[in-house]
């Protein structure tokens, strides 16, 4: 299989037939299936275009490749953890101005001081509503193009 194939197969774009992006690209990191499909249906309906990973190193390549406006990852994947991947994507040119919000089950003061250290510009732990989410990207969003 293809790296592209392996992408395809991990990555899954908004829904067909949903109505066409009006307020950015989201790409959401996490290993849960269901974390993905909870938010990336939430942002859909809000008129995001959303793109999502189940690993690190795929959200990487992702990124890369498609350069969202927004990335919302997990601390905790398989194959490149999250602290690794935000480092990974704040070196790179491509990547380095796009706002990350970490989502994680992890809420010790060290993991937020890790992933800030990291590049993540907003730190939220789970459980966490859709529509802090929502507002959270919006601000994010304003924010750049403020710049």
């Amino acid at each position: 299989m293809s790296d592209m194939a392996k992408r395809a197969a991990i990555a899954k774009p908004s829904p067909k037939g949903s109505a066409p992006a009006r307020r950015g690209l989201v790409l959401l990191a996490d290993d849960s299936v269901l974390t993905c499909e909870l938010f990336s249906e939430y942002l859909t309906h809000q008129k995001f275009e959303v793109i999502f990973a189940h690993d690190g190193e795929t959200a990487v390549a992702l990124a890369l490749e498609s350069r969202p406006d927004v990335i919302v990852m997990d601390l905790s994947m398989p194959r490149l953890n999250g602290v690794a991947a935000i480092q990974r994507l704040k070196e790179h040119s491509r990547t380095s101005k796009v706002p990350i919000v970490v989502l994680t089950g992890r809420v010790l003061r060290t993991n937020e001081q890790e992933a800030r250290e990291a590049g993540a510009d907003v730190f939220l732990t789970k459980p966490c509503l859709p529509d802090e989410i929502e507002r959270v990207i919006d601000e994010l969003l304003g924010k750049r193009k403020a710049s």
